[in-house]
C-alpha cells in the first residue's frame, strides 16, 4: 500500500478554510506521489481545540463525511479522514472517518482517551470502540493522538491483526521527542507499520511539533518530516510483516497467562 500523510498547518475554528487546504493538498499528494491512501491530522477542522465549537463542530458528521466522501470518489483513493470535532448525541465528539476508493464510508472512530492535561475530557465525549476496519484487503487500526500513550489499546488492534496503524495528531511542543519515540515504540513492539500524521503552525495556547513519520515494522524510518507543511510518503511491503514476525515470534512467545 502507498500511502501519503499530509501534515497540515490547520487554521484554528475555520473549517471552510481547513476544506479548501485540504482539497489543494489531496489534489496535490495525487499528481506528485499516485498514492492509493492518503491520512490527514487530528481535528483537521478546527484545530485543537476552540473553547465554543457550537457554530464550527460539524453536526452529525454530515459536512465532513460528505467532503471526504467525494474527494475519495473524485481520485479513486482510500481517505484515512484524520479526525474532526463533530457534534452529536447531545455532545461532543474528536471522530475519525475513513473512506474507500468508491466513496463509501467504511468506519468512523470516536476518540477513547482524552488529553486531561488540556482538559480536553471537559469538552469531549470518549468513545468506546477499537478502530478497526479494512481498506484493499488491508486491516487497518486508527488511534487518535493521546491514544498512542495506552500500550494496552494498540496491543489489543495487534492481536487483532491490524497490519498498518494510522495515528493522526495535534502533537504539541515541548513533546516532539516524546511523540517519535512512541510511534517507533508502537511499531517494534507489535511488528506493525505504524504512519503518524501530526500538525504544524500554532494556536493561542499550542505550538504543533509536526514530525509526521511513517515507521515499518522494525521501527525503521520509511518517510520523515520536519515542522513544515508538507506531504509524506512512503510504500509499504506488507509482506515485511510476515517475515518480522516469524524471525522474532513475540506474539508467538507471549504468556498472556501471565498478564493478569
Amino acid at each position: 500500500m502507498k500511502v501519503s500523510a499530509i501534515q497540515m498547518d490547520v487554521a484554528f475554528n475555520d473549517p471552510d478554510k481547513n476544506r479548501d487546504r485540504i482539497s489543494k493538498l489531496i489534489e496535490e499528494a495525487v499528481e506528485s506521489s499516485k498514492p492509493g491512501t492518503i491520512v490527514l491530522p487530528e481535528m483537521w477542522n478546527v484545530s485543537f481545540f476552540p473553547d465554543n465549537m457550537s457554530a464550527t463542530a460539524d453536526e452529525e458528521g454530515h459536512d465532513t463525511q460528505s467532503f471526504l466522501s467525494k474527494l475519495a470518489r473524485k481520485y479513486q483513493i482510500n481517505i484515512v479522514g484524520g479526525s474532526v470535532a463533530v457534534k452529536k448525541d447531545g455532545g461532543y465528539y474528536n471522530t475519525s472517518y475513513s473512506f474507500d476508493r468508491e466513496g463509501t464510508l467504511v468506519h468512523a472512530y470516536d476518540k477513547v482517551h482524552l488529553f486531561s492535561p488540556a482538559d480536553e475530557h471537559t469538552v469531549f465525549e470518549s468513545g468506546n470502540k477499537l478502530g478497526i476496519f479494512e481498506l484493499d484487503g488491508v486491516t487497518i487500526g486508527v488511534a487518535t493522538c493521546y491514544d498512542l500513550r495506552f500500550v494496552e489499546w494498540i496491543r489489543m488492534m495487534a492481536l487483532k491483526e491490524v497490519e498498518i496503524l494510522f495515528v493522526p495528531a495535534a502533537w504539541p511542543h515541548p513533546r516532539s521527542e516524546v511523540w517519535q519515540a512512541l510511534l517507533k515504540a508502537r511499531a517494534i513492539e507489535n511488528q506493525f507499520f505504524v504512519v503518524g500524521v501530526n500538525s504544524v503552525g500554532k494556536t493561542d495556547q499550542l505550538s504543533f511539533c509536526g514530525h509526521s513519520t511513517i515507521y515499518d515494522p522494525l521501527g525503521q524510518v520509511l518517510a520523515g518530516s520536519g515542522e513544515d507543511e508538507l506531504i509524506l510518503t512512503a510504500d509499504l511491503d506488507l509482506s515485511q510483516l510476515r517475515t518480522v514476525r516469524d524471525d522474532i515470534g513475540v506474539f508467538r512467545d507471549r504468556r498472556p497467562d501471565l498478564y493478569k
